[in-house]
C-alpha cells in the first residue's frame, strides 16, 4: 500500500474548533480488545472469538471497529456501513463489547492509523489487537503490519483450517520470537509489544466470504 498513512483529524466546525471523536467506555488502566473487519456479514464466530479473548486475555471490554473497507479486498460490493453497523450492534448483544464506526470518523481504513491515533487519545489503556488466524497468513501485506506489532500485543484465535499454517506464514516467522505460551495469556495486555499469543478453542468454519457467497446465490 501506498497510500500516506498521516493520522486523520477530525473536521472543524463552523467555529473552526475540531469535533471531539466519541470513544467508547475507557478509563487508565482498563484491558481493551480491538477487533477490526469490514463485518460484512457479522456473524457468530466473530462473538465467539471476542467472547473466548474476554475471558482468557482477562479483558474489560472489546471494540469492534466496523471499517468502512478493506484495501486489501474488492469491495465494490460491500454492504452500507450503516447496514453492517446495525448486524453487528444486533449480533454482539454483549454488555462488554462495543461497536463502533470510529474508523469511518477518523476517516481511515489503515489499522496502523487506527491504532496509532487510539494509543496516543487514550494513554495508560491496555490494547490489544484481536485477529483470526487466517489474517495472521496474510498480516504481512498490511501497511506498515511491524508497527502495528510495535504498537500493541496482538491475540491470534484459532480459526478451522486456518490454523494449519498462520504461524508459518512469512508474519509467524517474522514475529516468532515475540510469541508467548498460551498458558500466559493473561499477562499479555500487560506486555510491551511486541508480544502476541496464539489462543486454540475456536473452531468454527463460519467466514464472512462464505456467507457473501451463499447470500449472491440466494439473490441469483
Amino acid at each position: 500500500m501506498t497510500r500516506e498513512h498521516a493520522l486523520p483529524r477530525p473536521a472543524r466546525t463552523a467555529t473552526g474548533a475540531r469535533d471531539r471523536l466519541v470513544l467508547p467506555p475507557h478509563a487508565r488502566g482498563m484491558r481493551i480488545g480491538l477487533f477490526g473487519g469490514t463485518f460484512d456479514p457479522a456473524h457468530a464466530a466473530h462473538r465467539a472469538a471476542c467472547l473466548l479473548a474476554l475471558r482468557r486475555l482477562d479483558l474489560d471490554r472489546v471494540w469492534w471497529l466496523v471499517t468502512p473497507g478493506n484495501p486489501l479486498k474488492d469491495t465494490s460490493e460491500l454492504a452500507p456501513l450503516s447496514t453492517r453497523l446495525a448486524a453487528a450492534t444486533a449480533l454482539a448483544h454483549h454488555p462488554r463489547i462495543d461497536v463502533t464506526d470510529l474508523e469511518a470518523e477518523l476517516g481511515t481504513t489503515y489499522t496502523y492509523a487506527t491504532i496509532s491515533y487510539l494509543v496516543r487519545r487514550c494513554p495508560g489503556v491496555r490494547f490489544v489487537w484481536i485477529m483470526g488466524a487466517d489474517n495472521l497468513r496474510s498480516f504481512d501485506r498490511w501497511q506498515h503490519w511491524r508497527g502495528i506489532a510495535a504498537l500493541v500485543p496482538i491475540v491470534v484465535i484459532d480459526r478451522l483450517g486456518p490454523s494449519l499454517y498462520a504461524s508459518a506464514s512469512a508474519a509467524g516467522q517474522a514475529l516468532a520470537r515475540f510469541r508467548i505460551p498460551e498458558s500466559a495469556a493473561k499477562t499479555l495486555p500487560e506486555r510491551k509489544p511486541p508480544a502476541w499469543i496464539y489462543l486454540h478453542g475456536l473452531k468454527s468454519p463460519l467466514s464472512s466470504t462464505a456467507l457473501r457467497a451463499a447470500r449472491a446465490l440466494q439473490n441469483g
